[in-house]
């Protein structure tokens, strides 16, 4: 494991930010940390890039408990900018690069790349104020792996961007994927986390109340829903299968069904052949992401 947090608490006066928390995260993968606004995602962030300190628990990075020099070792790209207005932005990216680190001469070398890759030579001399919000996120993006550290904490990254550019930095976010970069991405857009997360942890109330692979979790929270669209007339009366709804478009009806108990696709597919049908197509539905969020919540208020 590249990071590994245990029994990790933190306190406010009476408030209780974070409870006995425990996650590994492996070396080169996408982690989702995830939970509803005030779960603790925060404060577990700042403790990890050592802005705040926990009240108990350790963290360990490749096996080391987490020190200041381990810094350098991080990137950070926080929800709220904090990039300053006034300064020009080659300016700005030099001077973040080299507090984590990197020689000025080897600052403005690595730079070229982003600069090339992000199409942003025309905005160099520009202070960050006369930039989009947009423009600003991919500058401090840039300033984030700049230093090409080992793990990438990115809180809400897509935040301003439209379509095109949210494409642009989730291509750049795979791609340092591959080269082994760990990527810890807190956000509230369950569409990102089907997108790029392998595995994920979901925080609420100060306390971890889920965690694992994706499609592990996908397979945990299924309900035995199936979709289909067949041709002619189903009864399922006789059959240990309920009709959830059926849509109609010409002559081809798209049907949800649920088995009542745990069926395997083979098994359910020979019930509804054997209905007579003319079966186009059948899948297994898994639960998205947004659903297993809510109910894991849900459960846990319960």
């Amino acid at each position: 494991m590249i990071l590994s947090i245990s029994n990790l608490s933190k306190k406010y006066q009476n408030h209780v930010a974070l409870n006995n928390i425990t996650i590994d995260i492996p070396q080169g993968i996408i982690f989702g940390l995830l939970g509803p606004n005030g779960a603790g995602k925060t404060s577990l962030i700042r403790i990890l890039t050592q802005i705040t300190e926990a009240d108990s628990g350790k963290i360990l990075l490749n096996g080391i408990p987490l020190e200041p020099k381990h810094i350098r070792a991080m990137g950070y790209l926080p929800e709220e900018r904090g990039l300053y207005k006034k300064m020009q932005v080659a300016d700005q990216l030099l001077y973040l690069a080299e507090l984590k680190g990197l020689s000025k001469q080897e600052a403005k070398s690595r730079l070229k790349y982003w600069v090339d890759k992000f199409e942003i030579k025309s905005w160099l001399n520009k202070k960050v104020e006369e930039l989009s919000k947009g423009m600003q996120q991919k500058i401090q993006f840039i300033g984030t792996v700049l230093h090409e550290p080992e793990i990438i904490i990115l809180d809400e990254p897509f935040s301003g961007f439209d379509p095109i550019n949210a494409q642009l930095l989730i291509d750049e976010i795979l791609l340092l994927k591959e080269k082994g970069t760990t990527i810890i991405f807190s956000t509230h857009r369950m569409d990102s986390v089907e997108l790029l997360c392998d595995q994920i942890a979901l925080i609420n109330l100060a306390e971890k109340i889920l965690d694992g692979n994706v499609p592990d979790l996908k397979k945990q929270f299924k309900k035995n829903q199936f979709e289909l669209s067949y041709i002619g007339q189903i009864n399922l009366e006789n059959l240990p299968l309920e009709m959830v709804s059926v849509v109609q478009k010409n002559n081809l009806n798209t049907a949800l069904i649920k088995a009542k108990e745990p069926m395997s696709n083979k098994q359910i597919i020979q019930l509804l052949l054997n209905t007579d049908i003319n079966l186009i197509s059948f899948a297994e539905k898994l639960p998205s992401m947004e659903e297993i969020f809510i109910e894991a919540v849900q459960q846990k208020n319960n």
